[in-house]
């Protein structure tokens, strides 16, 4: 079932914050960060203004999370993309037969992080990207690995950096990311807006999310902010 965890499974695996740094005690569930290389190739830089980018990586709490904690992100939004207007509800896609998968859409200053270092981000902390359908203890299409590319740059550098990773065997199995042309992306409703950060004692929130902010400051701390920007800081 979708972002259960009980409390009992908690105690079990119980995060335990120890000199900034956060350990899982018992059965570790959380991702682990890969360490990973910076992109070979990125695309030419914006001349000015904000620029977006949608990632799909599982839960949209945790990827959400994690770039709200990226330097130069301006905004980091949960909702849908990849299915119709219609069906851009939760009650809908948790159904898993809608087409969309749980996205965040990042805005973000290219002047202080590029898409290219984005996706080393969303590669290396954010998700899994050779999990199929599934990410942690959620399955379904609804959380599968996608980028939904706004052009034929972004389509270009997420085909060159992937095939990069592949070929460097930089994970113990193929990367399984789908792209896909971004026809549009939906808000998720208000109550999953910054949800790591307002439920930080959530048991999935202890488990499965906050040890990739853990893991970004740790793998790179050059783009790690501590304060998150938020969505509803901007209303």
């Amino acid at each position: 079932m979708k972002k259960q965890i009980s409390t009992l499974g908690l105690t079990a695996t119980l995060a335990l914050a120890i000199g900034g740094s956060l350990f899982l005690a018992g059965n570790s569930v959380a991702e682990k960060a890969v360490p990973l290389p910076p992109a070979a190739y990125e695309q030419p830089a914006a001349t000015s203004g904000a620029q977006t980018a949608i990632f799909a990586g599982g839960c949209f709490w945790g990827v959400q999370a994690v770039f709200q904690h990226t330097k130069g992100v301006i905004n980091a939004v949960s909702g849908y993309a990849g299915g119709d207007k219609a069906t851009a509800n939760y009650g809908a896609v948790t159904r898993g037969t809608t087409g969309h998968a749980e996205a965040v859409e990042i805005t973000y200053d290219p002047a202080q992080v590029s898409y290219a270092k984005l996706l080393q981000i969303y590669f290396s902390v954010a998700h899994d990207p050779t999990q199929l359908n599934r990410q942690g203890p959620d399955r379904g299409t609804q959380y599968r690995s996608a980028i939904f590319y706004k052009d034929a740059q972004q389509k270009e550098v997420a085909q060159r950096y992937i095939a990069q990773l592949d070929a460097a065997r930089a994970f113990p199995a193929k990367i399984v990311t789908q792209l896909a042309p971004l026809a549009a992306f939906h808000p998720a409703e208000a109550y999953h807006q910054d949800y790591a950060t307002r439920n930080p004692q959530s048991p999935y929130i202890v488990t499965f999310d906050a040890p990739k902010i853990v893991n970004l400051k740790a793998v790179m701390p050059e783009v790690f902010r501590d304060k998150p920007v938020l969505v509803a800081a901007r209303k």
